[in-house]
């Protein structure tokens, strides 16, 4: 870890405007395609399905973002959903910040589950080989790029698109565990510390809308307006039309106003104004 933050100080030193475009092209594919609609939402929550060849692919993406195998970090998150900001969070703000940010990876238990207490939260995955395979390999796909990184553009290229793109996209991540369980706005009443951030979507492709989220997890879209921007539900509404994915979980906010979603992460909270209105007419 300390190695890729000294590789991305470097990387300041090696600038090229070629090198930073394919830093950002790479922190897309991995962040997006690989932690947000790979990881997150479709094996962690099985927002949608997909051909196999579609799931492998993505899944071998979001490898790139250095964040572990597939069946670490979907466990870890299916735990941190059962124990949110409760005991038994891996990376809860109550315990700090930074720990929430990056100190329960430097220190934090969830870092060392056996494989038993890891399969016990992924039963699917641990029954296919090549998420078994890939979770033992997962450094490899990474290796492979950083050598065809430098064979193509030398440090530059291995600098940016490595250590510095690997090094933001992480932040970015950890953000989702810090940030927005701490600051930002929350539309409906989730039993943790949930909030939506507009600027943590930005950085994550639309996993900051976590209130959201953590309101209804198996919701493949989190942007529930059109101004939040999400942009891995635009990935995976692509792969829809292109004939990729189906069964695509969606919640609708007007639904959800009319009582015709349930509801039992959370229900919405009512506008000032609305609030006001219904205390008026004695509601």
């Amino acid at each position: 870890m300390a190695a890729f933050h000294v590789g991305a100080v470097a990387a300041l030193f090696f600038f090229s405007w070629k090198a930073l475009f394919v830093a950002m092209f790479l922190w897309w594919i991995s962040g997006s395609l690989g932690i947000g609609m790979a990881y997150h939402r479709l094996l962690t929550h099985r927002g949608y399905k997909t051909p196999k060849w579609v799931e492998y692919f993505l899944t071998v993406c979001a490898t790139l973002a250095l964040e572990g195998g597939p069946i670490f970090w979907v466990a870890t998150h299916r735990i941190h959903h059962q124990y949110s900001d409760l005991e038994g969070d891996p990376h809860s703000p109550i315990e700090g910040k930074w720990w929430a940010h990056m100190g329960w990876i430097l220190m934090g238990k969830s870092m060392h589950h056996d494989t038993t207490t890891l399969a016990r939260y992924v039963p699917d995955l641990a029954k296919d080989k090549f998420h078994v395979w890939i979770t033992k390999y997962h450094y490899v796909p990474q290796v492979v790029l950083g050598i065809a990184l430098y064979a193509i553009g030398g440090l530059p290229f291995l600098l940016w698109g490595t250590f510095m793109r690997t090094v933001v996209g992480l932040h970015a991540t950890w953000l989702v565990n810090s940030a927005t369980h701490s600051w930002g706005s929350r539309r409906f009443a989730t039993r943790d510390l949930s909030t939506n951030s507009w600027w943590v979507a930005l950085l994550t492709f639309g996993e900051g809308w976590h209130n959201n989220h953590h309101a209804h997890p198996t919701a493949a879209q989190h942007g529930f307006t059109w101004y939040e921007v999400d942009m891995n539900w635009y990935g995976i509404w692509v792969l829809k039309t292109l004939g990729l994915a189906w069964d695509i979980k969606r919640i609708k906010l007007s639904d959800v106003k009319q009582g015709l979603v349930p509801a039992p992460n959370g229900t919405l909270i009512a506008p000032p104004a609305e609030s006001l209105a219904a205390a008026a007419s004695g509601d």
